[in-house]
């Protein structure tokens, strides 16, 4: 029996995919597990596989197009089997008690734009005539008030065509399920029956006058200099979103402290002297290792700001900043505080090579309490600002050890040492400089001496 594949949901606040290739073609042999497809969501690039196996029958959707979750993409059948293009996205799998994404029950909200456009022939005005014969039953309530701050649940599609016609989402109830507005919500608003809630203090001009088209003063053309302009990834647009957010809302301070490293990278030649190339340590394993002891002591900066609140994690799982093709990605190593500097560079090699190969699963990324960033392996990085992850408390930024000459008072003499700077961005709703400071004089303390 056929089956369809349907773009999966990789990660709770995910509503879309764009699909980046086919890795299997039409006519291809699949076995369940399979990868067929490499697709991107607002976090990553991800390879999905077949759920089944059988014949790649059917291709529904092209290299480059954006779906939403839940939207049938591929059909995957038996050879010679007769098989139905469905019409509309099946369900997702369940998302164990959370509220679900657009799917099925929506898929009238997620159709093309045709079914907004009057059909060939017709005049505008015989479009409105037809909307307004419908009857009041069939014309849910159009308006609700909401709370400042509460939450809007709307859809991609209702979200492009409420910012192309001003209409102000917060002021329209919705009828889909858990109160997600919905494209029928907004489609006497979109088609003019319906007064705009923006608009609802003013008079409204007769039903039966036609409103005017309103004027509008295009601004003058901002010159170029001739180059290419190039569409943002999904993953570049969230991280922009994300951090823009976090940089306006975060009362961000930053406290900086210079390290001795001799101990530690003497103690890394060392113990890599003995080990396979798979388990050998790198400095980002010395500090992830020590970041997490130190938080230990300071649990405060491995809480979380939410709701107006401090959440304290009971785990220490680290975040390390990835590098990855078109953006960054932030993979955690959950426990870091209990795990070996073996367990840490084992892990940390295989979380950052399947980052960059697109293979992370959700929960190895949609986590984490504390995030180190190391431009230090980039060349000689002095030092460098970070920006927080929210809703984390901090973040810290790692320059690269280089050899400076550092008085020494006992032979009054400026001795060699590597160096390395290291500042922590910090969220002052939840701490302060002093915090920081005892916490940056401890994680100094544990990289001086190792051991």
């Amino acid at each position: 029996m056929a089956k369809t594949v349907v773009m999966p949901q990789m990660g709770y606040d995910m509503d879309a995919g764009t699909l980046l290739r086919w890795i299997k073609q039409e006519g291809d042999q699949v076995t369940r597990g399979e990868a067929i497809a490499e697709i991107e969501t607002d976090k990553v690039n991800i390879e999905i596989e077949a759920f089944d196996s059988g014949i790649l029958r059917k291709t529904l959707i092209t290299e480059g197009q954006t779906v939403p979750v839940g939207e049938a993409i591929a059909i995957i059948g038996e050879e010679g089997e007769e098989i139905d293009v469905p019409e509309s996205a099946e369900a997702p799998p369940s998302t164990n008690g959370k509220e679900p994404p657009p799917q099925a029950a929506e898929a009238e909200e997620e159709t093309s734009e045709e079914s907004m456009t009057p059909p060939v022939g017709s005049t505008e005005s015989e479009t409105i005539e037809r909307e307004a014969s419908k009857t009041a039953d069939e014309q849910p309530s159009q308006t609700v008030d909401r709370d400042p701050g509460e939450r809007i649940r709307a859809s991609p599609l209702v979200r492009r065509l409420s910012e192309e016609h001003g209409i102000d989402l917060s002021q329209v109830n919705g009828t889909g399920p858990h109160g997600r507005i919905v494209k029928r919500d907004i489609e006497g608003m979109v088609s003019g029956d319906i007064v705009k809630p923006a608009a609802r203090a003013e008079e409204a001009a007769p039903a039966a006058q036609e409103a005017p088209a309103p004027s509008a003063v295009a601004p003058e053309p901002i010159p170029t200099q001739g180059g290419e302009t190039q569409e943002l990834t999904r993953i570049r647009q969230t991280i922009g979103k994300r951090m823009a957010q976090s940089f306006q809302h975060i009362p961000h301070f930053y406290v900086s402290v210079q390290i001795n490293m001799d101990a530690s990278l003497a103690l890394r030649k060392e113990v890599n002297g003995s080990l396979e190339d798979a388990s050998k340590i790198s400095v980002n394993d010395l500090v992830v290792k020590a970041t997490a002891m130190a938080l230990q002591k300071f649990p405060v900066l491995n809480s979380s700001y939410v709701d107006g609140k401090m959440e304290l994690h009971e785990n220490i799982d680290i975040n390390i900043a990835v590098a990855i093709e078109g953006g960054l990605i932030s993979p955690f190593i959950p426990g870091a505080d209990k795990k070996s500097l073996g367990e840490i560079a084992r892990m940390t090699k295989d979380l950052g090579g399947r980052a960059k190969e697109g293979k992370l699963k959700p929960d190895e990324y949609a986590g984490g309490t504390f995030t180190i960033s190391n431009l230090g392996m980039f060349g000689e990085i002095d030092s460098f600002l970070a920006i927080i992850n929210p809703p984390q408390a901090a973040i810290l930024a790692i320059g690269t050890a280089t050899k400076q000459p550092v008085w020494n008072p006992n032979t009054e003499e400026f001795d060699p040492t590597s160096r390395m700077s290291i500042t922590m961005s910090a969220d002052h709703r939840l701490t302060d400089g002093a915090e920081v400071a005892q916490y940056l004089d401890e994680l100094k303390g544990l990289l001086e001496n190792p051991m």
